[in-house]
């Protein structure tokens, strides 16, 4: 049993509950999604990570998962798992985020592709997409401030 690990995953999970936007608050801007993304992100991993946070049908929080762990410069995202947890939870839109181990927070060519596809795909089981947002070190990158979404 690595102690150390157990620790360091109970104090991330602490910080977590600390400065993510709680279950039932309403998510308002980028800004604050970009926030509540970032907590997640804090245990100073260098995996990407891939987030979900799903909201009922006046935009509240249900709740946030960590769905696709990937490695240094990419995770694998694979969308029956995100309408597995969309209709598990009742959802009615979500905001989706990862992170930019490298620091940028340009979207690249796949992080396009799996939002519209995303997008598609939820969009037939009447599922909003309001938000991709990367977070990239200090900063972030919001699909729907760029008019992307």
């Amino acid at each position: 049993m690595n102690l150390s690990r157990i620790k360091d995953e109970t104090i991330h999970a602490e910080y977590v509950k600390r400065f993510t936007i709680p279950a039932g608050e309403a998510i308002l801007s980028s800004l604050a999604a970009a926030n509540h993304f970032r907590a997640f992100f804090a245990d100073a991993s260098k995996k990407e990570k891939f987030l979900v946070c799903f909201l009922n049908g006046q935009n509240k929080v249900l709740a946030t998962e960590v769905l696709f762990t990937g490695s240094l410069t990419s995770s694998a995202v694979y969308p029956r798992e995100v309408v597995s947890r969309v209709l598990d939870l009742g959802s009615a839109a979500v905001l989706l985020g990862h992170n930019h181990p490298s620091g940028s927070t340009t979207p690249s060519p796949e992080d396009r592709e799996v939002t519209q596809k995303l997008q598609r795909i939820l969009e037939n089981i009447d599922v909003k997409v309001l938000d991709h947002i990367i977070i990239g070190g200090p900063d972030y990158y919001s699909f729907a401030d760029s008019g992307i979404i």
